[in-house]
Parts: C-alpha cells; sequence; structure tokens
C-alpha cells in the first residue's frame, strides 16, 4: 500500500504550497475536482503553466483509481491542453476508468471552464496497480 503523509502537491492538506484539490464521485462514477489557478500558477503572463495542468489531470487519474480501492501510480501520461486556462477563473477535471489490464489501468480525464463548459484540456494515463 502507498503512504500517505498529506504532503501531496495537489490533494495534500498539510502541504503549505500545495493545490489542496478536494476531490467528489459524481453518480456516472466519475471522480471530479475543481481548481481555481492563482498568479503564481502561471507560466507566460496571465496563462496558466501547461505542467500545471498536466498535474491536475494526471491527479484526477489517480485519484480515481485510489477511491475504487487500487493503490496505482502513473506509469505513461499524455496531456493535451486546447485552451489556455486564467488565473482567478474555475476549472472542472473529471477522470474514469476506460480500461483494467489488471496490472496496467487506462484513464481518461477531461478539464472544462466552469463557467462555460467549454473543454479547455484532456488527458490520458496507463497507471501501474501496486
Amino acid at each position: 500500500m502507498l503512504d500517505d503523509d498529506q504532503m501531496c502537491f495537489c490533494c495534500g492538506a498539510k502541504n503549505p504550497i500545495g493545490l489542496k484539490l478536494i476531490f467528489e464521485t459524481t453518480p456516472e462514477g466519475r471522480t471530479r475536482t475543481v481548481w481555481r489557478p492563482k498568479k503564481e500558477h502561471q507560466g507566460f503572463k496571465d496563462i496558466v503553466h501547461g505542467g500545471l495542468v498536466a498535474a491536475v489531470l494526471d491527479e484526477v487519474m489517480i485519484r480515481m483509481l485510489i477511491q475504487r480501492g487500487i493503490p496505482a501510480v502513473t506509469g505513461t501520461l499524455e496531456t493535451r491542453l486546447t485552451k489556455p486556462l486564467r488565473e482567478g477563473r474555475d476549472y472542472r477535471f473529471e477522470a474514469w476508468l476506460t480500461q483494467d489490464r489488471g496490472r496496467a489501468l487506462l484513464t481518461e480525464a477531461e478539464a472544462f471552464d466552469a463557467a462555460t463548459g467549454e473543454r479547455v484540456a484532456a488527458g490520458k494515463a496507463t497507471c501501474i496497480r501496486v
């Protein structure tokens, strides 16, 4: 089993510089979180750093597996950033399991502008059961 000391950058309650994401399960069985980026999360002026968007996509996919009782880590991660994210806006991230291959688990996630519903990013991962 994986140890959790609450210092995860994305979800750790004890991490003073972390994102402190909170997750829920939707009625459809997806895992969801909402993230509001801050100015310090930008890459270029007024645009959220793509690596942080990828980190949140990664986290929501792993959290979805953990909520199902499957301890896993990311093996490969693919991200597609389709629209720039802006600080001060809410973005909804959702993840789901697409295939359970035993040790390998295929997952997908999408991110949406919470106000407009427009898709802004997507990701796929191959996660490894531990």
